[in-house]
């Protein structure tokens, strides 16, 4: 079970039975509003309420990376393109849709919606 504390802190248990052991896997240092694991659970997606977007892998039990830092355009979400999880799309309030490569966070491309979105 993963979650995140109020902190940024991403936070693992490992329950069995009746027996768990928790562990902090990451501090970001930003509040985080949303994780999202890849299509193959092999990536989490960490999005801060700032805009900016982590990678963390658990099977490397590294650090977050991060991917890229929307703050500046009234970033809104972001989840992984599929099918597989070499890419994430992300938007913002003003409606500019966004496609990163989650390798190196390197942006590839947008379209712009023409409308305003809103969080449901």
């Amino acid at each position: 079970l993963y979650f995140s504390a109020q902190e940024g802190i991403l936070i693992f248990y490992h329950i069995k039975d009746l027996q768990y052991e928790i562990k902090i896997c990451a501090d970001i240092s930003q509040p985080i509003s949303s994780l999202m694991f890849s299509p193959d659970y092999t990536s989490l997606l960490l999005v801060t309420d700032q805009g900016t977007v982590y990678s963390y892998r658990p099977a490397h039990s590294g650090e977050a990376v991060k991917l890229l830092d929307a703050s500046s355009s009234c970033f809104l979400a972001a989840d992984f393109l599929t099918p597989g999880n070499n890419y994430c799309v992300s938007v913002t309030i003003s409606g500019e849709v966004q496609v990163w490569s989650l390798e190196d966070g390197t942006y590839l491309s947008k379209i712009n919606l023409g409308t305003e979105v809103q969080e449901t």
